[in-house]
């Protein structure tokens, strides 16, 4: 069920103003000079590539450099970024046209044949852009500004898909680099967005530079989620990598730093006591923590046992042990995130009733499970991830699983998940992630709901035919109604066949010292329409 939040934003703007410092920290562009802004994100950046990589800090390196034909303002409506668009009235055709003024970082202007590369590259990484791909009939330049996508028959979220800020978004790059082979290297980090990557600073997980694009001509529109203008009003900034969480709080604190994406939980009063800190959440759908098994080998390739794992596990014990605090998290059984358009918890509410003990001891029994042992990898380096493993595995030894926890550092894990060997040989049985809520909203953009096999689906590779008739459906839907039903739909047969598992959804705080002002709201953290105060 939803629990609403509480933002500390109103009580700082209390505070700040009592001090008197609530208006002085609006600032135009002519009192800027050579303001660097430090910032410590959520994790180190080592992948320079926001589409062939996933990585949320990669997706973040991505909006600095490079920009989207269509933003998602904050009220998650499509808006135009680098070109408007005309839909034909069949809905087979979609004319999308240049706005003046934009450049690449070299200085050469940005044409539709760049477009129409970066579209061709997107649909190769990401899961809603093959599905346009798959019903593509052409994708043409008509000029230098204009291009045509026609379809084979008509889908339901074209735009939508164009827009989505997570996992894979969009992002348009030069012709030469959008068309490099896949699977191999960027040659370079030309884009055309607010910010300019500094190759020669960057220090691959400890620093990353990024300086304003004086030729980048924003839009008139005020900043809106990754909408509206992306006017820089800051020279320089710099995310710094600090893997001690008391570090990074101590040096907000002393004025060391200015900007913590996400500020740990539990040290987060550390930081509301000082009225020089302003703490808030920027993006209210938040992240949703899943759990998700290896379908390739026993005993997680029987259903039966899968819903038992499911059955076990309550979503109020993992986010107590995650979040602590019931203002950043919520509770809902929901495959597409709660709060969001499509968000339906059937077939999930043991997840938010405290568990079905009985129900999955009987489905286990019924199974025949001979206590082969079941492999959870606990990413024990990773704040976000570390307690769910912990309480998830309290969880099934009571329904009668025998559990093994393996603790391993994050990149140790990501090589280990990789693996499709049977837990026995070095593979594993169940792993833990946090996906953006902007990331799973639909059937259509949710990697975790792909079941098509070892070849094409996320990790853990379910093969589940009659999912994928459903998204396949979905896709095609162009009614809200139809795809409402369908999208209940594909929740039911994910829970019946407990494709991943619904942990719950937090909330990230973002921390900024006062000199900071007009941070922008929305789901990724930006710094374009940032001020900063000497």
């Amino acid at each position: 069920m939803f629990k609403p939040l509480a933002s500390s934003r109103f009580q700082k703007k209390a505070i700040l103003t009592a001090l008197g410092l609530a208006g002085s920290l609006s600032f135009t562009a002519g009192v800027q000079a050579d303001t660097t802004v430090n910032a410590v994100m959520h994790s180190a950046l080592r992948a320079l590539d926001p589409v062939s990589s996933s990585a949320t800090i990669a997706r973040n390196h991505g909006y600095m450099i490079y920009d989207m034909l269509i933003g998602l303002d904050s009220d998650l409506n499509p808006q135009p970024q680098m070109a408007d668009w005309e839909i034909s009235e069949d809905r087979l055709s979609y004319t999308f046209t240049l706005r003046d003024g934009l450049t690449w970082h070299d200085g050469s202007a940005v044409t539709a044949d760049d477009c129409i590369a970066s579209l061709e590259r997107w649909s190769d990484y990401d899961a809603g852009g093959k599905i346009i791909f798959d019903n593509t009939e052409s994708l043409t330049a008509l000029d230098d500004k204009r291009f045509e996508l026609t379809l084979s028959s008509p889908l339901g979220d074209v735009i939508g898909l164009l827009s989505k800020p997570s996992a894979v978004p969009a992002f348009m790059m030069p012709k030469d680099v959008a068309s490099i082979e896949s699977g191999q290297p960027l040659p370079n980090q030309i884009g055309s967005g607010p910010f300019r990557f500094i190759a020669d600073e960057f220090q691959p997980g400890v620093k990353a530079v990024y300086e304003r694009f004086d030729e980048y001509e924003p839009r008139t529109e005020a900043p809106s989620g990754t909408a509206g203008s992306k006017e820089v009003f800051v020279d320089r900034v710099e995310w710094v990598h600090m893997p001690d969480v008391q570090t990074t709080v101590n040096a907000i604190n002393s004025g060391d730093i200015d900007f913590i994406e996400r500020t740990p939980f539990d040290l987060l009063p550390l930081l509301e006591g000082n009225p020089d800190i302003t703490t808030d959440v920027l993006d209210p759908l938040g992240m949703l923590t899943v759990a998700r098994m290896n379908f390739l080998h026993p005993p997680f390739d029987d259903p039966q046992v899968r819903r038992a794992a499911l059955l076990a596990i309550s979503q109020d014990d993992v986010m107590a042990a995650l979040v602590g605090d019931p203002r950043f998290y919520q509770t809902c059984a929901s495959v597409f995130g709660c709060n969001t358009a499509l968000s339906t918890e059937v077939g999930g509410e043991s997840l938010t009733s405290g568990g079905a003990l009985d129900e999955a001891r009987a489905l286990l029994q019924e199974a025949g499970y001979d206590q082969t042992p079941v492999v959870l990898l606990q990413p024990s380096d990773v704040a976000t991830l570390a307690p769910q493993p912990v309480v998830v595995a309290q969880a099934l030894r009571k329904v009668g699983f025998n559990v093994e926890l393996k603790p391993m550092d994050w990149q140790t894990l990501v090589s280990q998940r990789a693996s499709h060997n049977a837990s026995s040989e070095g593979g594993w049985d169940m792993i833990f992630t946090n996906f953006s809520v902007d990331s799973v909203w639909s059937p259509t953009i949710n990697l975790l709901l792909i079941a098509s096999g070892a070849e094409d689906s996320w990790f853990g590779w379910p093969t589940d035919p009659k999912m994928e008739e459903l998204r396949a459906e979905y896709a095609l839907a162009e009614s809200e109604e139809q795809r409402k039903a369908l999208a209940e739909a594909v929740q039911l047969q994910a829970m019946e066949q407990a494709t991943f598992i619904p942990l719950g959804q937090f909330q990230n705080v973002t921390s900024w010292r006062n000199e900071l002002s007009d941070v922008v709201e929305g789901p990724v953290p930006v710094f374009w329409g940032m001020h900063k105060a000497d």
